[in-house]
């Protein structure tokens, strides 16, 4: 499952990124780390983008990015 098939609310944990070696290091600089636990936040109304928690900040993501990160949603 990746980050962009999560419901808003749900709680994931980071398994891998995907793509590029510019887009993962891009994805990693800004804290998407293999085994963080990431949250939902919210989705734009058109769709694109996706805000999500990650630690203590909030990130704003391209529906495209999100689809690069595989997740494993965690049970609430």
């Amino acid at each position: 499952m990746t980050l962009a098939e999560l419901r808003v609310g749900q709680k994931a944990v980071v398994d891998k990124l995907e793509g590029d070696s510019a887009i993962i290091q891009r994805l990693m600089e800004m804290g998407l780390l293999e085994g963080q636990i990431v949250e939902l936040l919210g989705v734009a109304p058109l769709g694109d983008p996706l805000e999500i928690r990650l630690g203590s900040y909030r990130l704003s993501l391209r529906k495209s990015e999100a689809a690069r990160i595989l997740v494993t949603p965690l049970r609430d």
